[in-house]
């Protein structure tokens, strides 16, 4: 068994550490813990890095062609390892969340998310297993650009590092059971 765990984001240092690279920044708390090192794969255009879990055979992703066009990367890894959807698992960022909170879900919309709005069109379907993490909205008069452009401050810092750390435990927790069901069922409310 092999599956696909991508973070949404956009590549370079000039996003790192802002709202919109959330699922980067679960990606790397979990690489980090499992000694995972990524190497940048043009062809596939991402950063890629694996390891084996309970014996499979886990990919972890970062897309590199930036949000709007995350549904290249998704798609040539899926066909190249001959995964089915219901091997891929997407993190990203969620504005019509409280910052910090989590949900899990098996299919739905974009929700007005391009990176997911590119895996849609690219894959074909709205039916894959996902991780939203709560950004919160704009503040008035702030773009939603500027907002999810920028990087988190204060009491949403502290949030949104714990909400990592969960989702961290999560994805864990998945890898183990293999069952999203389970995974909803304790990790969302």
């Amino acid at each position: 068994m092999v599956k696909l765990i991508v973070g949404l984001g956009n590549p370079g240092s000039k996003y790192k550490d802002t709202k919109h690279n959330i699922g980067f920044m679960v990606i790397d708390k979990i690489a980090t813990k499992l000694d995972i090192t990524f190497t940048e794969d043009k062809i596939f255009k991402a950063e890629v890095g694996s390891s084996f879990i309970n014996g499979e055979k886990i990919y972890f992703v970062k897309p590199i062609t930036f949000m709007n066009k995350s549904g290249e990367a998704v798609h040539a890894l899926l066909s190249y390892y001959g995964l089915d959807v219901s091997d891929l698992l997407v993190i990203y960022d969620d504005l019509d969340m409280e910052v910090g909170k989590i949900r899990f879900r098996q299919k739905g919309s974009a929700g007005g998310h391009n990176g997911i709005k590119s895996i849609i069109a690219h894959i074909g379907t709205q039916e894959f297993d996902r991780v939203k993490v709560g950004i919160g909205r704009p503040a008035p008069k702030m773009t939603v650009i500027n907002h999810v452009m920028s990087s988190f401050q204060g009491d949403d810092a502290i949030l949104i590092a714990e909400a990592i750390d969960k989702v961290d435990n999560a994805v864990n927790y998945y890898l183990q059971e293999e069952d999203f069901e389970k995974v909803m069922r304790r990790f969302n409310g």
